[in-house]
C-alpha cells in the first residue's frame, strides 16, 4: 500500500517506520524539504535495521507488499505526499492543520485520510477536528492513532501484559475503515469499531480526558473494568 503522510514529526516518524518496516511505501512531507529528507532517510535506516527476516511461502511472489520486507521512506512535498498516498494520514500540529491541508491541493478527494490530530491546549467538542478535516479535503476520514503517545507506536508490537494494544477507528467509509485495519494490523495491533465519524467527537474527547489523568500521575488504565465485568 502506498501511504502519504502530511507531517515529518514523531507521529510520522514512529507510524510512517512501522508501515515501512512492513513493506508499505512511503512519503513522509514537511515544511523544511531538508530536514524531511532526513527524516525519511532515518525512518528507512531503522526499517531496516529492526525487519524480521520475511518469510516467503512457494506461492508468494517478488512483488512489494507486507511479505517483501522493508521499504525505503521518500520525502516530499506537501501535495506530492497528498497524491502519492493510496491511504494519506495527516499528522501536523492542530494550529496549521488548515494551511496544510490547503497545500495538498484536491488530492486527498475521495481518498481514505487517517486523523490522528488532538486539540492543542482545552478541547471544545463544537470544533471537532476530523469533521473539519474531512469538510477541508473531501476525503473518507478516518479517526484512529490519537490515544496513544508516540513513543507507544514505536513498540514492536505495541502489547502490554500479554494483549494487543486496542485501536479504536471511527469513520464512515467501509473502504477506507478497511485499510485503516490493515495497517493497524500490520502495527500488531487490533482494530476496534468505533463508530461513525460523528463519533469522532467522543474519541477526540476522551484522548483529552485520558491525557489529563495521565499527566496528573494516574494510571488511565485502570479506570474501565475487564469487559466480563461491564454490566453487559
Amino acid at each position: 500500500m502506498r501511504i502519504g503522510i502530511l507531517g515529518a514529526g514523531g507521529m510520522a516518524d514512529a507510524l510512517g517506520t512501522q508501515w515501512a518496516r512492513a513493506g508499505h511505501e512511503v512519503m513522509i512531507s514537511g515544511r523544511d524539504a531538508a530536514a524531511s529528507a532526513a527524516r525519511a532517510a532515518a525512518m528507512t535506516a531503522e526499517a531496516a535495521r529492526t525487519a524480521c527476516p520475511p518469510e516467503r511461502g512457494p506461492e508468494r511472489g517478488p512483488e512489494s507488499g507486507p511479505e517483501s520486507g522493508p521499504v525505503a521512506v521518500r520525502a516530499g512535498g506537501w501535495a506530492e505526499a497528498a497524491a502519492f498516498g493510496e491511504v494519506v494520514m495527516v499528522a501536523v500540529r492542530q494550529a496549521g492543520l488548515t494551511d496544510v491541508l490547503g497545500s495538498a491541493g484536491a488530492a486527498l478527494r475521495g481518498k481514505p485520510v487517517i486523523d490522528v490530530a488532538n486539540a492543542e491546549g482545552p478541547y471544545d467538542p463544537a470544533r471537532p477536528i476530523a469533521p473539519l478535516i474531512r469538510d477541508l479535503t473531501g476525503g473518507h476520514v478516518v479517526k484512529a492513532f490519537n490515544l496513544c503517545h508516540v513513543d507507544v507506536w514505536r513498540l514492536t508490537p505495541p502489547v502490554f501484559d500479554g494483549r494487543p494494544l486496542a485501536v479504536p477507528l471511527c469513520g464512515d467509509d467501509p473502504q477506507a475503515l478497511a485499510a485503516v485495519r490493515t495497517l493497524v494490523a500490520d502495527l500488531g495491533c487490533t482494530p476496534v469499531d468505533g463508530g461513525g465519524l460523528d463519533r469522532a467527537t467522543l474519541l477526540e474527547a476522551t484522548a483529552a480526558f485520558m491525557i489529563g489523568l495521565w499527566f496528573g500521575g494516574a494510571d488511565a488504565q485502570a479506570v474501565l473494568p475487564p469487559v466480563a465485568y461491564s454490566g453487559l
